[in-house]
């Protein structure tokens, strides 16, 4: 299973989520029509693209998809990815980057204080 997902993949994908994991093919298509303006083959064609990798499975009747892979999976890989090619593989680094544009909200710096004392425990 391959998580590294384009953007169209990933439409597919949320629709899925949203939709608790499970849709027809032709439900995904009238979604997506309405979302993003797509064609029904174009819709196909990408949910072809997501069987091939692994990320949904296909079943019959009325070509019916579910989806293999969580979005924390894709979000973890994603990550994981920005980290290794952006800031040589070291999240210290890419934390150091996150905060230092400075535009956090003091809410936003109390709960990453609370993720990160959750972390010492």
């Amino acid at each position: 299973m391959e998580l590294k997902l384009f953007d169209s993949e990933l439409k597919v994908m949320e629709t899925l989520w949203k939709a608790g994991g499970d849709l027809p093919a032709g439900q995904i298509a009238k979604i997506l029509q309405e979302e993003t303006g797509w064609n029904r083959n174009t819709t196909y064609t990408v949910i072809k693209k997501c069987i091939a990798k692994g990320a949904v499975r296909r079943s019959d009747p009325k070509f019916q998809c579910h989806a293999l892979i969580t979005r924390k999976q894709v979000q973890s890989y994603e990550t994981g990815e920005l980290i290794d090619k952006m800031f040589d593989g070291s999240r210290q680094k890419f934390f150091a980057s996150f905060l230092a544009d400075g535009e956090l909200t003091e809410e936003e710096v109390k709960q990453l204080k609370e993720m990160v004392s959750g972390l010492e425990k």
